[in-house]
């Protein structure tokens, strides 16, 4: 050897370390009990959930039945086309814009040979990936749980390609095949002493705030920009993506500028068709919109769901018990908006509502000034004709309800509201 290295006998060989994302075929079936619009809008939110994933969509088909099978959810003959499809495509799994029974999920993995995913575990393992606060991780690892019980001999399939998100403490695979429903009703059992333990912590410090301080929680659709507009009222670093469900923790902060007894808190995003398991497990988070003296609905105003998304939240308030609370919508993302024209049509349908942009800062000062007068405006006292709950009703929504008492012949109610409000009730006010 003359000491020169042979570097034709060195030559580095590389290999792919970052897995190549899952392929996904993405089906939706539409009945007749659901409208095109609809049925196009769930598509679309469908492929967002799937993105979060950060799977890549081989394909998506929409299936348009006139009945439900029991079998497939729809008829053997599409059912047979849509296997061959996926075989053709090559992909890992079918996901369905809709809930598949244990029997429907087993059905379709025999007739394909490949993971079949439905809605519920969809959501379920994006939850799984943005888990972080122990509270979240036991919620998360209970939803999958009470999901994966009757289906012990599904095929799954670890969908995310996210880091560092994991269901209770063993990954995001846990429930395989290997584990029994004994083992699974026992770990059950476990998570559900461990949160009640979490809960009773988290309603001490509650409590505690309660006393302190008065409180508003910001509401809204996954993705609305609610945790943008927590940062940009507050000043704060909590985690804002432009993806689904960002924010799972509830996370508070003092509003600045309104003293330190005011206090904001991010709430998880609703969804369509949130899967029971997730409204239960996720219960103790979303308390912090039932315990608020003031919701601030955030909207996405540049969406053209934005009807569908108010509804959605306010029938998610309605299963917690907190859409008689007072309420004020907040327009955000309104730098995107084409036109002023556009901004006015959604001015009319949502009056009373205050324009903003959590990006460029607009209107935030006009919000924390209502946010402030509708929780440290002076209080009141009405006193409403027995036969005018309306009255008493419109207070609820628009003020900070102190008390109420119902006597036989009036409703007397001590609340804070805006001064407008209090203008158009001056006939009802009862003198200091």
């Amino acid at each position: 050897m003359d000491g020169k290295v042979n570097y034709s006998r060195s030559v580095a060989i590389l290999y792919e370390t970052e897995p190549a994302p899952k392929r996904a075929f993405l089906i939706g079936i539409r009945d007749g009990r659901s409208d095109i619009a609809e049925a196009e809008s769930l598509a679309k939110e469908l492929a967002g959930l799937v993105q979060t994933l950060e799977l890549e969509i081989a394909a998506q088909e929409k299936v348009h039945i006139r009945e439900r099978h029991h079998k497939f959810g729809m008829g053997t003959g599409k059912a047979d086309e849509i296997a061959e499809k996926a075989a053709e495509l090559g992909v890992d799994c079918l996901v369905f814009d809709g809930d598949l029974s244990p029997s429907q999920q087993r059905n379709w993995e025999r007739l394909t040979g490949i993971a079949a995913v439905d809605r519920q575990e969809l959501i379920i393992q994006i939850f799984a990936g943005r888990a972080r606060t122990r509270e979240a991780e036991i919620q998360v690892a209970l939803a999958q749980l009470f999901y994966s019980l009757p289906r012990l001999t599904h095929k799954y399939i670890d969908l995310s390609r996210q880091r560092g998100g994991r269901y209770g403490t063993k990954g995001s695979g846990e429930t395989k095949l290997e584990i029994d429903r004994r083992q699974v009703e026992q770990r059950i059992h476990r998570l559900k002493e461990e949160l009640a333990e979490v809960r009773k912590q988290r309603a001490v410090q509650r409590k505690k705030r309660d006393k302190e301080s008065a409180s508003c929680a910001l509401v809204g659709y996954t993705n609305s920009g609610k945790s943008s507009l927590l940062n940009a009222l507050t000043g704060s670093g909590v985690l804002a993506e432009d993806k689904l469900f960002a924010t799972l923790d509830a996370t508070t902060r003092i509003l600045p500028g309104k003293g330190p007894g005011l206090v904001i808190t991010d709430t998880v995003g609703f969804i369509r068709r949130l899967p029971h398991s997730l409204i239960n497990a996720f219960r103790s988070t979303l308390e912090e919109a039932a315990q608020a003296d003031l919701l601030v609905h955030v909207l996405d105003a540049s969406d053209p769901d934005i009807d569908r998304y108010f509804e959605t939240t306010l029938s998610v308030l309605r299963d917690l018990g907190a859409d008689k609370k007072p309420m004020l919508t907040a327009l955000n993302k309104v730098d995107r908006l084409e036109s002023g024209e556009a901004l006015d049509s959604l001015l009319r349908r949502y009056p009373n509502s205050v324009p903003v942009s959590a990006l460029s800062g607009s209107g935030l000062d006009e919000l924390a000034r209502r946010i402030g007068a509708a929780l440290s405006g002076p209080v009141q006292r009405f006193r409403f004709p027995a036969d005018r709950s309306d009255l008493a009703a419109l207070v609820h929504r628009n003020g900070t309800v102190l008390a109420e008492t119902y006597e036989g012949t009036y409703i007397e109610v001590e609340a804070r509201v805006e001064e407008q409000m209090a203008e158009k009730l001056r006939d009802y006010i009862i003198p200091s």
